[in-house]
């Protein structure tokens, strides 16, 4: 995994998270209904919810910031699992949904990956209740790959995930 470059959009500047932006992302990662999709449930201590965002090992990790100023509205990240293959997700702050932030950000993040960090492929894991993110993968030009069932525990109990994947060569970013 390389460093994590500044990605900007029409309206954003993704930049590295740093730990300042953590009071910025509480509202979204202490909030049950935020997480429910979520690998863990929310927070309750903002020391652990830094230590979480802060943790390198898992990956690369990006804001985006609005152009015009402001707190960040949006945090995006990348885990490689393996060579060539990188994982991709994403959380918005409550309050910014519907603005098309998440498409126009993770589609500089898919370019990127694709273009400057030559992966082969990207892929997401959704809960299929999380209809929001299924429906945005699939207008980045993902594909539903897999359904698999009861494939993690999580803070709600057993849950499914559905495997979006999208190569290369199909991304028209």
């Amino acid at each position: 995994m390389t460093d994590t470059p500044t990605l900007t959009t029409d309206r954003f500047v993704c930049r590295a998270l740093e730990a300042g932006d953590t009071e910025a992302f509480w509202p979204a990662f202490s909030d049950a209904a935020q997480m429910r999709y979520w690998s863990r449930g929310p927070f309750n201590e903002m020391d652990k919810l830094r230590e979480y965002l802060l943790d390198s090992s898992a990956g690369r990790s990006w804001v985006a910031v609005p152009k015009k100023g402001g707190a960040p509205v949006f945090r995006l990240f990348t885990s490689e699992s393996s060579p060539g293959v990188a994982e991709i997700g994403y959380i918005m702050i409550p309050g910014h949904e519907g603005q098309g932030i998440a498409r126009e950000c993770l589609s500089a993040l898919i370019t990127h990956l694709f273009r400057a960090d030559g992966y082969h492929r990207i892929f997401g894991d959704v809960d299929p209740r999380n209809t929001a993110s299924a429906r945005l993968l699939l207008d980045l030009g993902f594909t539903r790959e897999a359904h698999l069932r009861h494939a993690m525990k999580t803070h709600i109990g057993w849950c499914d995930t559905w495997l979006f994947g999208l190569l290369c060569d199909e991304w028209q970013g």
